[in-house]
């Protein structure tokens, strides 16, 4: 869902972290992002950050890129080859073939080799994190079993941004399933095509903020409220969770989810898998189009628009088998069509259908600190995986 406006593809916070900002001199654990239209100057409702990737062990070949979409739901570091301009190691397997990835989003799937480099962002690092290279010139022959998935967004055109930082729940992109078996995710790519491979849990593309040497468990993103549209808003990415005296709990409600994320949420007496996903541009959610919210019209029928804005109740609930817990939570509904109408790129009130599950996109985190504690990690309130607001 991240570049669902693109391609025709709150309320205050219960947290206390304190100030993240201090002038010029942010706290080192705190990364500035930015929600406005992108590096491409077309996108609504996205995250933007820089972050600096090294030739491993390399003070100086270096390099860092902007507009790098913050995305919660998915792990690990994806970016364009046409924003990358340093040479990284290509990752190999045993017999010297290069490793490729075919990821696969709610909106496309991105294709590219698994390359080697050290990941720095405020003054944090983690060294040698395997990331994916996206629609490189040395990989344009997809496997067929990926393009099956989905549409290439391997361009800045098609992806809205020079890259993603996945920092989701999760700490590898795919997990023990594809140390047995590629999954059509991971990929030996020698002269003669790709075929599908198993890739070990530490070969694979990762999130690299567990991987800093501190304030690994988890990320906070603080945004402020919106009402309806601003052209562009600034907020925090946090890093760590109840490591340092600006990223405490406080007051946040847990809710345990499992490895990827996952939760439940209850809208309309139906419970509904729900998850919140800072990558998604709005809030996706199924409400009847015969009784309940009207879709726009033509080609923006992905979008609700109501004749005047709705206020929409729901009660999330905690993954079962976790730590039970369970609050209520409200969102506004505006008329699409009248929203994207505007020149504004940070919309509260963009929302529109998804058949059996609920994306909290990036509109729920308007207004609200937003935990994402990493599975297998210690915090305050517990082992991860959770989210928390």
């Amino acid at each position: 869902m991240a570049s669902v406006v693109t391609n025709g593809c709150g309320a205050g916070s219960n947290s206390s972290t304190g100030s993240t900002q201090n002038g010029n001199n942010p706290p080192s654990n705190v990364q500035t992002i930015t929600v406005n239209g992108g590096p491409d100057s077309n996108f609504v409702d996205g995250a933007f950050t820089n972050v600096t990737v090294c030739v491993p062990g390399s003070t100086t070949s270096c390099q860092t890129i902007s507009g790098i979409l913050v995305d919660t739901g998915s792990s690990g570091l994806r970016i364009l080859s046409s924003a990358l301009t340093i040479s990284l190691p290509q990752q190999a397997n045993s017999s010297g073939s290069p490793i490729a990835e075919c990821a696969v989003f709610a909106d496309g799937i991105t294709w590219g080799p698994v390359e080697t480099a050290d990941v720095k962002m405020a003054s944090e690092a983690a060294s040698s994190m395997p990331i994916q290279v996206i629609g490189s010139p040395n990989f344009s022959n997809i496997p067929a079993n990926c393009t099956a998935q989905g549409v290439p967004m391997d361009d800045l055109a098609n992806l809205g941004a020079n890259g993603l930082l996945g920092v989701g729940q999760a700490i590898q992109d795919c997990g023990s399933a594809c140390t047995t078996s590629g999954q059509g995710m991971y990929f030996a790519c020698p002269s003669s095509g790709c075929t599908d491979t198993p890739e070990s849990l530490a070969l694979q593309v990762q999130n690299p903020v567990a991987a800093f040497a501190t304030d690994n468990n988890g990320v906070i993103i603080e945004l402020p409220a919106v009402s309806g549209g601003e052209a562009s808003v600034s907020g925090s990415l946090i890093f760590g969770i109840g490591t340092e005296s600006n990223n405490g709990l406080g007051g946040a409600t847990v809710f345990g989810t499992d490895p990827f994320g996952d939760f439940s949420t209850t809208y309309k007496t139906t419970a509904y898998l729900s998850f919140l996903d800072s990558g998604s541009n709005g809030i996706y959610f199924l409400d009847s189009t015969t009784t309940g919210i009207p879709l726009c019209a033509g080609n923006l029928n992905f979008l609700y628009c109501p004749a005047s804005a709705q206020n929409i109740s729901v009660e999330n609930n905690a993954e079962a088998g976790t730590n039970g817990a369970s609050a209520p939570a409200s969102f506004p509904v505006g008329n699409g069509l009248t929203l994207v109408s505007t020149s504004d790129d940070a919309i509260n009130g963009l929302a529109g259908p998804f058949p059996g599950l609920i994306d909290f996109g990036l509109p729920f985190f308007f207004g609200r600190n937003v935990f994402t504690a990493f599975d297998g990690k210690s915090t305050p309130a517990g082992t991860g995986p959770y989210t928390a607001y």
